[in-house]
């Protein structure tokens, strides 16, 4: 579905005009108490949500949509101070309300999907108690009832093998099965209206697709939903409404295609601008990025890639002493200059695939080589020579740096031994890579705790880059960043590929980045490469029936195409 047919479909039959709204919400204001002083972090948020209606919050981290949406069911914190002019849930004030009497709307009148499900569920119960509590505790149903409407509920969710998963702990899940499970939950008593804390961004386009059809017939049956989201395409497909926060305040509200088509404020122009996907590729996503520089050289015809992999095969053994084979006969080569994207579900083997270019992982067949020579079946000890030209970017950099070292010894930690033998060395090529990634020197003696998202996902790329490599490869890298801060961090790296050859092997599950970064695209699925081809091959012309199905599934995002 494109945009524009989203913002023209039809009114739901249900949503009748004139019924009366489901929730009213008029100056709310909603704020932190720290040593007796009151810090607003929300200040003047009105709307309306009338049946069959979704009202979708979107903006950066940090902007108030979260703290906006549990404000609204009473879930703003111990130390959070809630007031408003109205608000309104049935016709009823719940502005006084306690602990308890939110507990008795929350699941029957209003259903919560939160965002975070590992934090979220409970490690120790299997999910099917989970989902079976908000009917335990609303005396929904004798016990054998409560157990098969889980089944139904998960089934509905898109979970496969629901009486299996159902027995299974969180832990025991993939991230985008445990955010089924939450999404079960929510809805387990079929409550009139259901926020959704960014209930997509965990999760694959397939299943993304699963949950947003979800929400869809939902409104079809006229309930009402809050949707809280980053992601402009999933936005375009849901929203009735939309609601732009920035700093704790909406700088722009309106329609859909008010708001989408047509934007007033810079802020939403910036985020609109920031979405990538095949119509911007070619050009910075960020007004902030500076012009990118010309493409860099490409080495003479004939040169070998940078990458090679031929007929890779990884096996893992389980506990019980099952096999799974995780990559089965995968090839590619990288050529310099170049971008190799592959895209995948979860489970697909693409993160495995990555990590046996990186030779993190030993291969039970096939073989890797970097810059021509061989890299797989090297012992470590004579892997280092190579060991410079090949680093890596993850997607949670806070996890893979030392939190008791500072910006600045993390990056000397990454400069090869031989080659930088002084301080004053040492500390030249560090204010280079600073300057590369766009840092100001300030952050050197900074922690990682102490850097927004953005600012630590370029020191990684800074420390990828000390070595002078020749390949990154960037495992969801951008995946768990806002919008904005993305953007500018893909202009980053166009900007350092265009200026020094670089090459690179990027992992996403993102579809729309793949399409903006990529030269060339590989799709696996359960561990095979189903399909390659050039960015237009693989999103114009798909061959493969489940590269179609990716495709089919994409909430696809292009505001050129409303202009009337």
């Amino acid at each position: 579905m494109t945009l524009a047919e989203s913002l023209e479909r039809p009114a739901t039959a249900t949503a009748a005009p004139t019924a009366a709204p489901r929730l009213r919400v008029e100056n709310l204001r909603a704020g932190f108490l720290s040593r007796g002083v009151r810090r607003d972090v929300v200040a003047g948020v009105s709307f309306t949500l009338a049946p069959g209606e979704c009202v979708a919050i979107v903006g950066e981290s940090g902007s108030g949509k979260s703290v906006t949406a549990r404000s609204l069911v009473g879930l703003a914190g111990r130390h959070a101070v809630v007031d408003a002019d109205v608000l309104e849930v049935h016709g009823q004030d719940v502005r006084a309300y306690a602990a308890a009497q939110w507990r008795r709307v929350r699941g029957r009148d209003v259903g919560f999907i939160l965002q975070d499900a590992l934090v979220s569920l409970d490690p120790l119960r299997p999910v099917g108690a989970e989902i079976a509590e908000p009917l335990r505790l609303h005396r929904w149903g004798a016990p054998g009832t409560r157990a098969a409407r889980v089944i139904e509920l998960l089934t509905r969710v898109g979970v496969p093998a629901p009486h299996v998963r159902a027995k299974q702990r969180p832990g025991q899940l993939s991230g985008g099965l445990r955010q089924r499970a939450l999404i079960a939950s929510a809805i387990a008593l079929d409550p009139d209206i259901v926020v959704a804390d960014e209930p997509t961004t965990a999760l694959d386009v397939t299943v993304q697709a699963q949950v947003l059809a979800e929400l869809e017939a939902m409104k079809e049956r006229g309930k009402s939903v809050i949707l809280i989201s980053h992601d402009l395409s999933v936005v375009a497909r849901l929203a009735d409404q939309i609601l732009v926060m920035r700093g704790g305040e909406v700088v722009e509200q309106g329609t859909a295609r008010e708001v989408l088509a047509s934007p007033s404020h810079p802020y939403t122009r910036a985020l609109i601008a920031a979405v990538p996907g095949e119509h911007t590729r070619g050009r910075p996503l960020s007004p902030s990025s500076p012009a990118l520089p010309a493409a860099f050289p490409l080495a003479a015809a004939g040169a070998p890639p940078v990458l090679e992999a031929s007929g890779l095969v990884k096996r893992f053994s389980g506990p019980d002493g099952s096999t799974t084979l995780a990559v089965d006969d995968v090839s590619f080569t990288l050529e310099a200059g170049t971008t190799l994207g592959i895209v995948g579900e979860s489970g697909s083997g693409k993160s495995t695939t990555a990590r046996l270019a990186l030779g993190l992982e030993s291969l039970d067949a096939g073989v890797v080589r970097l810059l021509g020579e061989e890299w797989s079946s090297l012992p470590e000890r004579k892997r280092r020579r190579l060991r410079p030209r090949i680093s890596a970017v993850y997607q949670d950099p806070l996890s893979s740096f030392d939190p008791r070292w500072n910006v600045e010894r993390i990056l000397l930690d990454a400069l090869p031994r031989g080659e930088f033998r002084t301080a004053t060395s040492r500390r030249a090529r560090i204010l280079e890579l600073l300057d590369l990634v766009g840092l100001p020197q300030e952050v050197l003696g900074r922690f990682p705790l102490r850097l927004s998202g953005g600012q630590r996902q370029r020191v990684a790329i800074a420390r990828a880059l000390a070595p002078r490599p020749s390949v990154i490869v960037l495992d969801e890298a951008v995946s768990a960043l806002d919008v904005t801060i993305q953007a500018q961090i893909l202009d980053l790296l166009v900007a350092l590929q265009r200026s020094s050859g670089l090459s690179y092997l990027f992992i996403s599950h993102d579809l729309g980045v793949i399409s903006h970064l990529s030269d060339r695209v590989l799709v696996m699925k359960d561990g095979v490469a189903v399909e390659e081809g050039t960015p237009d091959d693989i999103f114009r012309r798909p061959r493969h029936p489940y590269t179609r199905q990716l495709i089919a599934a994409i909430p696809e995002f292009n505001p050129s195409s409303l202009t009337d």
